[in-house]
C-alpha cells in the first residue's frame, strides 16, 4: 500500500503544479522578464505585452488542463489498489506520461495565440 500511496503522490505532482503556476500565471506574469522563470520563448519575452499575454494565456489552460487532470490522475490510479508493485508503477507511469501531453501542447497553443495576436516585432494586431 506503501507505494500505492507514492505512485498516487507522483500522479497528481504534475497536475497540482500546473493548477499552482497556472493560478497564479493567469493573474500575473513575473515582473521582469528574464531567462530563469516563467513563460520564455523568442515571442513572448519580445516586449511587455508579449510576457504578459504569453503567461495569461498559459496560466489559463494550465489551471484548467490541471483541474480536470488530477482528479482523472486518481480516479485512473483507484483501480490499481492492492495491486503488485509492477502494476501500479507501470500504471502510474504511463499517467504521467500522459500528462505531459497537455503541459507540451499548451506551449504550442499559447505560441499560436502570440502569433495571432502579435505581429512578428512584437506589436498587437488591430
Amino acid at each position: 500500500m506503501g507505494f500505492w500511496i507514492y505512485m498516487l503522490f507522483m500522479t497528481i505532482i504534475i497536475p497540482i503544479t500546473m493548477v499552482a503556476f497556472g493560478k497564479r500565471f493567469r493573474k500575473s506574469a513575473p515582473d521582469k522578464i528574464n531567462h530563469l522563470f516563467g513563460y520564455r520563448t523568442k515571442r513572448s519575452m519580445m516586449n511587455r505585452a508579449t510576457w504578459e499575454f504569453a503567461h495569461q494565456h498559459m496560466g489559463n489552460l494550465w489551471f484548467r488542463w490541471g483541474s480536470i487532470i488530477c482528479p482523472v490522475s486518481v480516479i485512473a490510479m483507484l483501480p490499481t489498489i492492492g495491486k503488485s508493485v509492477d502494476v501500479v508503477g507501470t500504471v502510474g507511469a504511463i499517467i504521467i506520461m500522459v500528462q505531459l501531453i497537455p503541459m507540451f501542447v499548451s506551449v504550442a497553443f499559447t505560441e499560436k495565440a502570440l502569433k495571432e495576436t502579435f505581429d512578428d516585432y512584437g506589436r498587437r494586431r488591430l
